[in-house]
């Protein structure tokens, strides 16, 4: 595996891949890899002939600074992970290659964007959608991989794909859980044992929501009794617990069309999310 940390020398070793006809896949990541990140590649490595890892911190996605300064950067075991799936290339640009001086352009989709993390993270959007579209252009890659646990940036970045006519396929995969239940993220490594326990409820409360509402019950009584049953388990505040279409992530009342439940919960100074398909209660 090749770690390159200029789009240059990126281009480079791409222009060859391009010029023997081989596909290229690229997963975008923050570091601080874990097993959700890995599935993704393992995703990657089945689907494309030339896999990019990529990692960037991107700052313009963070709207809390303390936040940003806090998130793990963990190059060197990150690539330890990466060394068994045959990886290509590790591409870790600095602040210059992604914003050079002067860099003066924002992306920002709207509809998709609206509401859920969009109302919460003003900005968040938008340095993602960014990063996104600029990665995408530099590793010049046919495909993207993304888990569902950010389904709402999964979303977000279709959306822009479709609109700026990227000829970039985005590949959403299924989120990865610990045996608790407990989605996978970066920031469960700031959860103590006791904190991990509590979190578990997050995905066992979503889960029994989406069994009600499909069993019928009114969709707004069982937001309120699912928000105090998480607040009982001692999380919260809570920033957001919604039912939204899948499509285009629109407030839904009821199933008739696939709908997911979203939430956003916080524990001590950590924010977690998850979502889950009500289909997909059972």
């Amino acid at each position: 595996m090749k770690i390159i940390r200029s789009k240059s020398d990126l281009r480079e070793v791409t222009r060859g891949w391009r010029t023997a006809g081989e596909t290229v896949g690229v997963v975008p990541t923050m570091g601080a890899l874990h097993e959700g990140h890995l599935s993704l590649v393992s995703a990657a490595c089945e689907r494309a002939d030339r896999v990019i890892v990529t990692l960037f911190v991107n700052p313009k996605q963070f709207n809390n600074p303390e936040d940003l300064s806090k998130y793990p950067r963990t190059e060197e075991s990150d690539a330890r992970k990466l060394a068994p799936f045959g990886v290509d290339v590790l591409y870790v640009p600095d602040g210059a290659e992604i914003y050079p001086d002067g860099f003066a352009t924002t992306i920002s989709v709207s509809g998709v964007s609206d509401g859920l993390c969009g109302a919460t993270r003003p900005g968040h959007f938008e340095g993602v959608a960014t990063v996104v579209a600029k990665l995408l252009l530099q590793t010049d890659a046919d495909l993207a991989f993304f888990g569902e646990k950010d389904f709402q940036q999964v979303q977000v970045v279709r959306r822009m794909v479709e609109d700026l006519d990227l000829r970039c396929e985005i590949v959403s995969c299924p989120t990865v859980r610990e045996a608790s239940g407990l989605a996978l993220s970066s920031r469960n490594k700031r959860l103590d044992d006791a904190g991990r326990q509590k979190a578990s409820a997050i995905h066992a409360s979503l889960t029994e929501a989406a069994r009600t509402i499909l069993a019928g019950h009114d969709v707004s009584d069982v937001l309120k009794n699912t928000r105090d049953t998480l607040l009982d388990q001692g999380l919260g505040p809570i920033d957001y617990l919604e039912l939204r279409r899948e499509s285009d992530l629109a407030p839904a009342e009821d199933t008739r069309i696939p709908a997911r439940l979203f939430v956003a919960i916080w524990l001590g100074d950590v924010r977690l999310i998850d979502n889950l398909s009500v289909a997909h209660a059972g």
